[in-house]
């Protein structure tokens, strides 16, 4: 009889569908957790002297938020089948860092620089990431979760994780703002501060970390995550030859499916968004022919002339 009512009361607390999807649904008027005190200026010298109560505030925060990721991901996991939000990923796509991106890289390209049906394409068959996410986790095997922290060459977030705290560089990333942090969710929790990110959780979300930089040769460091760094949360401390051991409990199939993932998300990321926009932007200096302009030039000048905005020769 106790059992039942145990049943009964957890039957309760599960929320329905509409309530599940409002927890991954980004909201313009909520308060973000991870942007209290997210700055896009970095530190100046006036940082070092303020208390520790600020670094205190930041970790507070962090933890928070890796408290209401994983309770988020443990209701989607313990929900029913009828109950679970279907292509979840599809419905949460117009929040995404990576496809604001996208839609002004896509509006900037006026040279038709930018392989736009693939991209297109990608993004309308957004729900394959929740397939092969739902794959993933058939197949990986149960595991204490541990914690790593990524490092990039310039101290940039290009996984764009949820932001908590001061950035070195970059704009303030809400919990869910972006695709990559809703594919980490489902493997762990994840948060970026001032120049390094953090991951706690399966071995699978650090595979696709590596993968995804990799992929686009973003320089990158990964460490274990020291046992005291995140406070009042769970996780375990890998030494190298324990993370060897962790990858080789993984199957082929399951590396390959990450890879996958990480493949796809890398071609919608926000970085490489940012590459196309930069192409873009040196076709717009160079899009004249220089050699030509420089023998207009010399005709003009063994001629004794210059030209002025009264010139009519044509350029």
């Amino acid at each position: 009889m106790h059992a039942s009512k145990t049943m009964l009361a957890n039957t309760a607390e599960m929320p329905d569908k509409a309530a599940l999807l409002t927890l991954f649904t980004l909201s313009d008027t909520k308060e973000s957790i991870d942007e209290v005190g997210a700055s896009e200026q970095p530190d100046t010298d006036t940082s070092t002297i303020q208390p520790t109560a600020n670094e205190s505030n930041v970790a507070a925060q962090r933890v928070a938020l890796y408290h209401s990721q994983h309770e988020r991901t443990r209701l989607l996991y313990m929900a029913s089948a009828n109950t679970r939000p279907t292509y979840l990923v599809q419905t949460l796509k117009s929040q995404f860092a990576e496809y604001q991106q996208y839609l002004l890289a896509q509006q900037l390209d006026k040279r038709g620089l930018m392989d736009t049906e693939m991209l297109e394409r990608l993004w309308q068959q957004l729900h394959v990431v929740d397939d092969i996410i739902a794959d993933i986790v058939h197949h990986m095997p149960a595991q204490q979760p541990a914690g790593w922290q990524l490092t990039t060459q310039d101290g940039r977030n290009p996984l764009c994780f949820a932001t908590v705290g001061k950035l070195k560089h970059g704009k303030p990333i809400r919990d869910q703002g972006s695709l990559n942090s809703y594919v980490l969710g489902h493997f762990g929790v994840s948060s970026f501060t001032y120049d390094r990110g953090y991951y706690i959780g399966h071995v699978v979300g650090y595979l696709f970390s590596c993968y995804f930089c990799a992929h686009l040769s973003i320089s990158y460091g990964v460490a274990a995550l020291g046992q005291q760094v995140v406070a009042d949360y769970d996780y375990a401390s890998l030494e190298t030859p324990h993370m060897v051991r962790l990858l080789q409990g993984l199957d082929g199939y399951c590396k390959k499916r990450v890879y996958q993932l990480a493949v796809i998300c890398a071609r919608l990321s926000v970085f490489a968004s940012d590459k196309r926009i930069e192409r873009m932007l040196i076709a717009e200096v160079n899009d004249f022919d220089k050699k030509l302009q420089q023998q207009h030039l010399d005709v003009l000048l063994l001629q004794g002339l210059m030209p002025d905005s009264n010139d009519s020769t044509p350029l």
